[in-house]
């Protein structure tokens, strides 16, 4: 007989700083990150003070912000008061949560879709937390494994649930523009915890919804 488990998050242990604030002048930080731009143009022997470049600097340095702002966001901003009692006591899932993050090898582009379900376990949470908890961890620079764990572990944190499954389908330009150049290759990432690990049946229900 398999009994009912409750899934606990599993940290990985060189995550500390990530979950961190970053506290820093912002000002300050963007203008030598333009600056630093400004260097590697030059460095790629293009001319930096030309007309379509003159600004490039300071655009990527408030793209680069942008994109990892999730370092300076906890789960717990971003889950608020959505967390709610319910009785409830089937799975429940999203779909197709679009994720957009950075390979922290090359610092290119990685995007797909986030499947995430959960059993609950006398709490549930508003759906629209599940892709801010997301975004918490996709906008930093990653790898798609970890990201997939993180966002496990932190539903099992919020909502200490009889399970989590989430499934991660993605694209990365480090393949596609570089290196091996393979057009129509996706990476799958999977992350179990307590019952969707546990019991053969909710982890083919989740597995099947997810790959539908």
């Amino acid at each position: 007989m398999i009994l009912a488990s409750t899934c606990t998050a599993e940290r990985l242990e060189d995550e500390g700083e990530a979950r961190t604030r970053r506290i820093f002048d912002v000002d300050a930080a963007q203008a030598e990150m333009a600056a630093l731009v400004r260097r590697q143009l030059g460095l790629l022997g293009e001319d930096p003070e030309r007309e379509g470049l003159q600004r490039t600097p300071e655009r990527v340095a408030k793209s680069l912000a942008a994109l990892t702002a999730g370092y300076a966001m906890e789960v717990s901003d971003v889950v608020g008061q959505g967390v709610f009692a319910e009785a409830h006591d089937n799975m429940v899932m999203v779909r197709d949560i679009e994720m957009y993050s950075l390979c922290e090898h090359h610092l290119l582009p990685f995007f797909g879709k986030v499947h995430v379900a959960y059993v609950p376990d006398g709490r549930i949470i508003g759906l629209s937390k599940l892709p801010r908890i997301v975004e918490v961890f996709a906008r930093r620079l990653q790898v798609q494994e970890r990201l997939t764990q993180q966002i496990a572990d932190a539903i099992c944190e919020v909502l200490r649930p009889r399970g989590v499954g989430v499934v991660i389908e993605a694209a990365h330009l480090c393949m596609m523009m570089r290196g091996v150049e393979k057009q129509n290759s996706s990476t799958l990432t999977s992350a179990l915890r307590g019952l969707f690990r546990d019991d053969a049946g909710t982890r083919e229900e989740f597995l099947r919804l997810a790959h539908r």
